[in-house]
């Protein structure tokens, strides 16, 4: 796979469909924010076509057009792939782990009860200013503003909220994946400051947001994670279906890339 400039895109809509709720977002996200890449098997008349943001790869396309080394680009990524990709998932990665996934969207007559805020703390909205108190987290809960290319790009997005204490951010709720209906919406929450409903505060200013702009939130998790799902729930989301994404590990060989010849 080569990484190709937006304008060599093919006409996207067969490929990844706008309006999508959860990662489905992940590509028109890169298209609006530019953060991210399109990768593809060749840049004319591409057979598989992938775009990538964080850790997240969406991969479409026609799998027998690939060999094993075109997918290395995607090593210690997601994956998310229709099925005729797995085997070459499997074939391209010396491990490859996949995870079961739930699709929450949000709606808007659930019942929501609103928590207080616990002395001392304050929800808003994340401006420019915020950047080294973003910048602060632990680097384990940095991902959350990987998708915009980091602190600045998360604190000036005008899609994020924060609960903060004495300078410091406890919890941060952020839409991850802007699409042009749906925002996915990521959080996450200092350890030692977890279990006073600070996330949810978060995601409460966050998706009024989200609705006032025309949009509709929309929440990703492992089914695993109790934890996440019971937060979604809480703050309005209702499943709407399951799905599998890819871990992927080491690749198993590097594409050659060709070398140019001297004219």
């Amino acid at each position: 796979m080569i990484e190709i400039a937006p304008q060599q895109l093919p006409a996207l809509s067969r490929w990844f469909p706008t309006g999508s709720p959860g990662t489905g977002a992940l590509a028109e996200h890169v298209l609006t924010t530019g953060r991210g890449a399109w990768w593809a098997d060749r840049p004319d008349r591409p057979r598989v076509l992938a775009v990538t943001c964080a850790d997240h790869v969406l991969l479409r396309g026609d799998p027998s057009a690939l060999t094993p080394a075109a997918l290395s680009p995607f090593a210690g990524r997601y994956v998310e792939a229709p099925a005729r990709f797995w085997p070459s998932l499997g074939s391209a990665f010396e491990r490859v782990v996949p995870w079961e996934r739930m699709l929450y969207v949000h709606q808007a007559q659930a019942p929501v009860s609103l928590p207080r805020t616990p002395r001392g703390v304050t929800v808003r909205r994340l401006t420019p200013e915020d950047v080294p108190a973003l910048a602060d987290l632990r680097p384990e809960s940095a991902w959350i503003h990987a998708s915009w290319g980091g602190a600045a790009g998360l604190a000036a997005s005008g899609h994020g909220w924060a609960a903060f204490a004495k300078g410091r951010i406890l919890s941060v709720a952020c839409t991850y994946f802007l699409g042009s209906a749906h925002e996915d919406v990521a959080v996450v929450t200092v350890p030692d400051r977890r279990r006073e409903r600070l996330a949810l505060a978060c995601v409460a200013g966050l998706t009024a947001d989200i609705r006032a702009r025309g949009h509709i939130p929309s929440w990703c998790c492992s089914r695993d994670n109790r934890a996440s799902r019971l937060l979604a729930w809480t703050a309005g989301f209702r499943l709407t279906r399951e799905y599998v994404h890819h871990s992927t590990g080491r690749a198993l060989a590097r594409e050659v890339q060709p070398t140019a010849v001297p004219a």
